[in-house]
């Protein structure tokens, strides 16, 4: 048997989606200690799962590893198209679960386009193998276009930096139930037209803010120029969003952060991904206080929801069979 952990992560956007450029996507991101998914499989003559969507990623699993079957279940779920990147971090964990069953060594990175995941962000990935913020260098324009290859056909793209942020730091993550992120066939099409009409210059905004304050922000562990710089790129990733969301963030992400803007121990307030998880970032010291705040902005709304408190996340997955418990 083996059970494989893995955290959620933070997407704070790409560096670039203008076919004008030379390289498209690029994503920036943070993975997370909590929340988490955990998965458990255990060698068996056929697929058997508890829950649709581990079934699916179980059956690519065998296929992409070549053994005869497996026994896998869910004990800690992530909410699923909220922007924590759930259907990357249950897929990947899936296939490294069945791989450490069957003896067999994950190579997730080589094995992620496979289950068809990083497509277009490498940040899931990237967290999952090592956690931290991480930086990835985006594809090619001229081999992704507007439409994504087939399921397989493609890399992961590389991770360029990986920083690996102060532990005392917090981030806060709101969860309002409202509908889900985009996801599947929808979210293609609105990147499709995202990418059609992107301004190029925003990409060119977005380099000068990620070398010139972003990084040396994350590698100095400097929590609030790290937020300043996290906040602007993401304000300026949801100009090219404007018409597929209904706004520079997605309702009701837009009212939630212009509340927690206001938040004296909060920086780098933003929409994760397509929402409508809101995050931020503090210290140890203020968690409580931003956390309140938060409470407050779901309230003051009138929205039922969650709010968690989280490290950044310093390793990877974790990992437990028979050789013991470790990480990626």
């Amino acid at each position: 048997m083996a059970t494989v952990s893995a955290g959620a992560r933070l997407h704070v956007g790409f560096q670039n989606l203008s076919l004008a450029r030379d390289r498209l996507y690029g994503g920036l991101g943070v993975g997370l200690e909590e929340p988490r998914v955990t998965v458990t499989a255990t060698p068996a003559a056929d697929v058997v799962a508890d829950d649709d969507l581990l079934e699916r990623y179980a059956r690519r699993a065998v296929d992409v590893l070549d053994v005869p079957g497996v026994a896998v279940s869910i004990e800690r779920r992530l909410p699923r198209h909220v922007g924590l990147g759930s259907g990357t971090q249950l897929a990947l964990a899936t296939l490294a679960a069945v791989a450490r069953a069957h003896d067999r060594e994950p190579r997730v990175r080589e094995r992620a386009p496979a289950m068809g995941r990083g497509g277009r962000s490498g940040v899931g990935v990237g967290t999952f193998e090592g956690g931290g913020f991480v930086v990835d260098a985006g594809h090619p324009t001229g081999r992704f276009t507007t439409a994504r290859p087939a399921d397989g056909d493609w890399t992961v793209p590389a991770v360029v930096a990986r920083h690996h942020l102060p532990n005392e730091w917090r981030f806060l993550v709101a969860l309002p139930e409202a509908e889900p992120g985009r996801s599947g066939d929808d979210e293609d099409e609105s990147i499709r037209t995202v990418i059609e009409r992107a301004d190029p210059t925003v990409a060119d905004e977005i380099a000068g803010l990620l070398t010139r304050k972003l990084l040396p922000a994350a590698a100095e562990g400097r929590l609030e120029a790290f937020g300043e710089a996290i906040g602007e790129i993401g304000r300026k990733n949801g100009t090219w969003y404007t018409d597929a969301q209904g706004g520079v963030y997605r309702p009701p992400a837009g009212e939630l952060i212009d509340a927690l803007e206001g938040c004296p121990v909060l920086s780098g307030v933003g929409q994760s991904s397509w929402g409508p998880a809101v995050y931020g970032v503090t210290d140890a010291t203020h968690a409580e206080e931003a956390r309140e705040a938060a409470r407050d902005a779901l309230e003051a709304w009138g929205l039922a929801g969650e709010v968690v408190l989280s490290p950044p996340a310093s390793e990877g997955a974790r990992i437990e069979d028979r050789s013991g418990a470790g990480r990626f």
